[in-house]
């Protein structure tokens, strides 16, 4: 009987390690993909910045 709860424990332990991994990957990814996302989102912000200055031109030259 030890011995099965040991095996058991040592599947789980195994199964543990394994769920860590994939979460170690999927954290990474996430990582990645916000960075992506700040960067456009920078991007962004300078492109409206920028059309905002332009209608502000134009503005002043009616």
């Amino acid at each position: 009987m030890k011995n099965t709860a040991l095996q058991a424990l040592v599947q789980a332990v195994e199964q543990l390690i394994q769920r860590n991994a994939e979460l170690r990957v999927q954290n990474k990814m996430l990582h990645e993909e916000r960075g992506q996302l700040i960067e456009k989102n920078e991007i962004a912000q300078q492109k409206v910045a920028a059309m905002i200055s332009r209608l502000k031109a134009l503005e002043q030259d009616l």
